[in-house]
């Protein structure tokens, strides 16, 4: 937006004030950067609040030598949790929440906040990663850069456009909205999850407005290995996701669960089926050549421009993490279901025929062991 000013500014007659908070734990190098970034800021936020989620490192004591006010946990409690205790301490008009291994461009904040003055009607905002990710490796770039394309696509008037979930990578909330919706669940999100998406529907539900603004920028230093890859995708997000939509009702369509992306899901679903049956019948090699395919072409715009970033080679070298991608999301369905329709079904029915004070099933002993268990697979793993 062209009103972002270009030198520092606070809160003032008409502006309104602004926290950061930035839960933490054991970020170490990557922790470190965030906090510099964040001091080379356009805008002077009004306070900067450090939630140190039981970290072992000294980032607790890094912070404060960045003039942030720490706040901490004696046990980690999750980042639901943390963001929490951050707002709750939080005196400003609005909250910027940012991830402790993520660096801010200098005119990110700024942004935002342009935007907020621009429309009071505004609920919450969220940026994206930039395309220039600094860790190394194929994992990481294609991960990164797969957050950005996705991000970065889609009808945008003046660089925004409307969004019903909400992310906390780097986005701005009303203090006073965040609060009258009761902030994040730390008891369904206990470890890094959707707690953020869970809100955004609850705000969104209610008629709140949020907004991707794709000049929001931040650069994300996150390490990725395979191992972190299929957990994040599976049990961190794509199940606990997937429990969300049937919770809510919701039909998700928006970002990386559009139409194309289910689609290649099924493609996928089918190249494995069908290598699987190569040694049964001679029509199984080129069903699987034509699964693959499909996923190219559904996929095009995507490796074109991971081929313009990184190159050829890295494109066509993230075309089986992208295939790793669609396996986690096709996993992440069947198990969520399975959840849904078994255990959390039976859980709702009148398993023995007790029932709470409010009218509620009250599962049999073993099928709330086995709840319990499933749900820690699915939503804590990790």
């Amino acid at each position: 937006m062209d009103d972002v000013p270009a030198g520092p500014a606070s809160a003032g007659p008409g502006r309104p004030s602004l926290s950061v908070v930035v839960p933490v734990h054991n970020g170490g190098e990557d922790f470190g950067r965030c906090l510099r970034r964040l001091r080379e800021s356009s805008w002077a936020y009004d306070e900067l609040l450090v939630v140190d989620d039981g970290s072992t490192d000294g980032s607790g004591e890094l912070a404060a030598r960045h003039g942030a006010a720490v706040l901490a946990h004696g046990r980690p409690l999750g980042p639901a949790a943390a963001r929490n205790l951050g707002a709750e301490a939080a005196s400003g008009d609005l909250i910027f929440f940012l991830d402790a291994d993520v660096a801010v461009h200098p005119d990110a904040i700024g942004r935002g906040m342009a935007r907020f003055l621009a429309d009071p009607g505004l609920t919450a905002l969220f940026g994206s990663y930039d395309d220039r990710p600094t860790a190394p490796g194929l994992v990481s770039r294609f991960r990164n850069l797969l957050h950005h394309y996705v991000h970065q696509r889609g009808d945008f008037v003046d660089d925004a456009r409307p969004a019903h979930t909400f992310w906390t990578g780097c986005g701005m909330i009303r203090r006073a909205e965040f609060r009258e919706f009761g902030g994040f669940d730390p008891r369904l999100y206990a470890r890094p999850s959707i707690e953020d998406i869970e809100l955004g529907y609850r705000l969104t539900r209610a008629g709140r407005r949020i907004v991707l603004a794709r000049d929001v920028l931040a650069t994300h230093m996150k390490r990725w290995t395979l191992f972190d890859m299929v957990r994040t995708d599976v049990f961190r997000r794509g199940v606990p996701w997937m429990l969300l939509m049937k919770r809510s009702g919701t039909v998700e369509t928006d970002l990386n669960v559009q139409l194309g992306q289910k689609l290649s899901v099924a493609a996928t679903g089918g190249l494995l089926l069908a290598t699987a049956a190569t040694a049964l019948t001679p029509w199984a090699g080129p069903a699987a050549l034509g699964c693959a395919a499909a996923v190219g072409l559904l996929n095009k715009d995507l490796y074109r421009y991971l081929a313009r970033r990184r190159g050829a080679a890295f494109a066509a070298g993230s075309f089986p993490l992208h295939l790793v991608y669609f396996v986690c999301c096709g996993a992440s369905v069947v198990i969520a279901l399975a959840r849904w329709h078994v255990v959390d079904r039976r859980l709702r029915a009148t398993a023995d025929g007790r029932v709470d004070r409010g009218g509620r099933p009250i599962p049999t002993p073993a099928w709330r062991r086995l709840a319990r268990r499933l749900q820690r697979w699915t939503t804590r793993s990790g």
